[in-house]
């Protein structure tokens, strides 16, 4: 971690401070003056900077500048005497995190630098992370449509809605609408309205003035003054306290705001772009959601599929987490097997993205083997079954070839039609049931591997396999009797005719 740096001609505060930060194990680097600092500027940079705002030479506010202007995720703390408040009001208005009122307390001096410490670490770490992470990972046509639409918003300011349900990437999306955008060089600010207690969620947005409410012994930026010039991300916009989306309207209508407990107006030269999992026309039937702030946020609407409409996506996402979270741990990457993938891509993943990379790393740490098999998985997701069982799950189940399909058919055994239970009552086993949604999630892979594949025809070349087993297996309950198969079936008897004769199905006899 980079040192705190101290600017002040005061000796005295300059000792004060040095000694504080020590006994909290923070390393410190003194100036006598904000030239030498703004001169030290050209070889290194500090964690934090607290600087006095009257000095002999250049003052804290040039050094402010100079600082902003080069490192603007630095943190940069203000001295000032409370008979130079309107210094400090410059100081903010130039990007200053906070300011220290003279004479300040020192436990609550530190307090303030830690914080402002905090924020900065924070900062540099989503960050490198960024800059190590691609933005989004998909190559189903869904997500080609979102990437899609952020090359069409790069070099627009316009407010963005983003729709979707929990874990598909909202926040990532935005910050890709941010990198590509004209601010891309100024921060980007996300806030969870819903993590927020509603009590806290106005200073949080707008900031407070000291003495605003209990506690508030400092002036405080919100996030608009901390996101000037860039973007402020406001998730989980549906779940905002009704009083507070007045105050949000207001700032989407003429771009000023009050901190709590402030008189003097702001003015935010922010984009805001706002996420939801939740129906905002909905919400707004409801009298729980603003109809003018929903038009306010409503400008231009990106939709993020849920992973179930992205299926293809599944393999290239898990073997980047999976490479991620043997990264973090420092072990070798694990592999999922074809049919333990192909089992993974049938899933019903509700948290979605989120979901399937806490998954990869349950897989990193519990796997036993480096080849990963669905035996393997969590017990949740192969139904709580045990081995033979799991052997035995869609993706590992033996397949039978039928020559008049192209794709293989799972073998199952259907009771024979002499049996006496009728065949709309046949009894069903508890490991049909948990499968029963299965072949619709492999028909779906197999669906879009023939669309990414380019294939042609893809409605007609599935829908004659499914026509055509759907006609064998009621010809072998109905022991090839087609009129019967037909009523079965309830289809007309002209229909299953032709059906066969266009499907090439042998072993159809008349009644």
């Amino acid at each position: 971690m980079k040192p705190i740096w101290i600017v002040d001609d005061d000796e005295s505060i300059r000792w004060v401070l040095e000694k504080a930060l020590a006994r909290e194990n923070l390393s410190t680097k003194s100036f006598s003056n904000a030239r030498d600092a703004i001169e030290a500027l050209q070889s290194s940079t500090p964690q934090v900077l607290v600087s006095d705002i009257r000095m002999p030479g250049a003052s804290g506010l040039e050094l402010l500048q100079t600082v902003k202007a080069k490192f603007p995720g630095v943190p940069v703390i203000i001295i000032t005497a409370f008979s130079d408040l309107d210094s400090a009001v410059a100081a903010f208005q130039g990007g200053a995190f906070e300011y220290l009122a003279k004479p300040f307390d020192v436990d609550k001096a530190v307090e303030l630098i830690r914080r402002a410490l905090e924020e900065s670490l924070r900062e540099a770490n989503v960050e490198q992370a960024s800059a190590e992470t691609p933005e989004i990972l998909g190559q189903a046509p869904a997500m080609q449509d979102v990437f899609r639409a952020i090359g069409r918003l790069s070099q627009s300011n316009v407010t963005v809605l983003i729709t979707g349900e929990s874990g598909t990437g909202k926040e990532l999306v935005a910050r890709a609408l941010h990198k590509h955008s004209p601010r891309a060089a100024q921060p980007f600010i996300a806030l969870n309205t819903a993590a927020i207690p509603k009590d806290l969620l106005e200073s949080e947005l707008f900031g407070h003035e000291r003495g605003a409410f209990t506690g508030a012994q400092a002036s405080r930026r919100g996030r608009f003054e901390q996101a000037e010039g860039g973007t402020l991300f406001l998730d989980e916009i549906g779940d905002m306290p009704f009083d507070l989306q007045t105050r949000l309207l207001r700032v989407l209508s003429d771009g000023h705001f009050y901190r709590v407990g402030g008189h003097q107006s702001l003015k935010a030269n922010v984009r805001v772009i706002a996420a939801t999992h939740q129906n905002l026309e909905i919400r707004v039937r409801e009298g729980l959601f603003r109809e003018d702030l929903y038009h306010r946020l409503n400008v231009i609407r990106l939709r993020l599929p849920s992973l179930r409409e992205r299926r293809e996506d599944i393999p290239i996402l898990t073997r980047y987490f999976l490479s991620q979270s043997a990264k973090q741990l420092g072990v070798e990457s694990k592999r999922v097997s074809d049919n333990a993938m192909r089992f993974m891509s049938g899933l019903d993943l509700p948290g979605n993205v989120r979901q399937l990379e806490n998954l990869c790393n349950w897989i990193t740490v519990m796997a036993p083997g480096q080849t990963v098999e669905v035996k393997d998985l969590p017990q949740d997701l192969v139904g709580g079954r045990d081995q033979s069982l799991q052997l035995e799950s869609p993706a590992n189940r033996p397949v039978a070839f039928d020559p008049h399909l192209a794709a293989p058919v799972a073998a199952t055994h259907y009771p024979d039609a002499s049996s006496s239970t009728p065949l709309g009552q046949v009894a069903v086993s508890g490991e049909m049931q948990n499968e029963k949604q299965s072949w619709i999630a492999l028909l779906e892979v197999e669906a879009a591997q023939m669309l990414s594949n380019g294939d042609a025809d893809v409605m007609d070349v599935l829908g004659r396999q499914f026509e055509s087993a759907l006609i064998k297996i009621a010809l072998r309950h109905t022991h090839g009797r087609k009129n019967d198969a037909a009523v079965r079936l309830g289809i007309g008897r002209n229909t299953i005719t032709r059906k066969i004769q266009e499907l090439g199905i042998a072993g159809a006899k008349d009644d």
